[in-house]
């Protein structure tokens, strides 16, 4: 459950996408909320976060509070090196 010292998590996302279906998974699984974004056939928005991510060129892109931490593989490395608890666990 989100507190406000919870960084906000965006994961824009891809209706058909399994990595995208992988990272909300996880995410649910760890009970961690988060804000979905669907870019399907919106090419401006998806170039807009890509721009934001560093030129990013895949799916999903995932931003923990300000900062752009990758896809799916990427958070899921995170997690195993218990790394994306410390990003996105409420704290004190």
């Amino acid at each position: 459950m989100a507190t406000s010292a919870t960084p906000p998590i965006e994961l824009y996302t891809r209706r058909w996408c399994w990595y995208c279906f992988a990272a909300r998974r996880l995410f649910d699984r760890l009970g961690v909320d988060y804000r979905e974004i669907a870019v399907d056939g919106q090419p401006d928005l998806r170039y807009e976060v890509s721009v934001r991510a560093g030129n990013w060129p895949t799916l999903p892109m995932i931003f923990i509070g300000d900062q752009f931490v990758g896809g799916y593989q990427e958070v899921a490395d995170l997690h195993r090196r218990g790394d994306l608890e410390k990003l996105s666990i409420p704290h004190e």
